[in-house]
């Protein structure tokens, strides 16, 4: 039986958004589950930002992460390779990977190109969970991450816009989202 690696990022921002072109992860988020949902392991590392260090307080607001979290970290290339290190002891096991929404493929996809990096997970499917969601649902439009939880007579456990909390969360509507087959 097989994992899926569910995957949520935290990235700098301002109020009103900045286009994925401008944005810089600064938290990584991972948790490896059962088809079920239920956590195998978890992975979690702030991330230093280089073009725009400073983190707004639109950001910090939102996220909770502080800027001497982010100024006390290593760099997306170090806390990736540390991130695909993790990720190599569980490779047999993985079935895909999934996130909420589109989002953080894209950043990732960026990162990886920008920083000259390849990833085991360009070697996996990506499922797009919110997608799988809204289908499942019968949504006209997809849901945010806590309506779809409230939509599953769950709640929000953790801090919202914290990466490992999120994914977390996302990994709870796994098992609602998913077609009985696996993937």
């Amino acid at each position: 039986m097989g994992h899926w690696l569910v995957i949520d990022l935290e990235a700098t921002t301002d109020d009103g958004g900045w286009p994925v072109t401008e944005m810089e992860i600064i938290e990584i988020g991972a948790s490896l589950v059962t088809r079920e949902g239920r956590e195998v392991d978890h992975f979690q590392r702030f991330v230093r930002p280089k073009r725009r260090p400073q983190l707004t307080p639109f950001c910090r607001e939102l996220t909770h992460i502080s800027q001497a979290d982010v100024d006390g970290a290593e760099t997306f290339a170090v806390v990736w390779g540390q991130f695909e290190r993790w990720l190599g002891d569980h490779q047999a096991q993985l079935q895909a990977w999934v996130s909420w929404g589109d989002y953080d493929r894209k950043q990732l996809l960026q990162e990886w190109h920008l920083h000259h990096q390849r990833s085991l997970l360009e070697q996996l499917p990506h499922i797009n969970l919110k997608q799988r969601f809204a289908k499942a649902r019968h949504l006209q439009r997809p849901a945010g991450l806590n309506s779809a939880l409230q939509l599953a007579g769950l709640q929000f456990s953790g801090q919202q816009h914290r990466a490992l909390e999120d994914a977390r969360n996302t990994a709870r509507l796994l098992p609602s989202s998913l077609p009985a087959s696996g993937a």
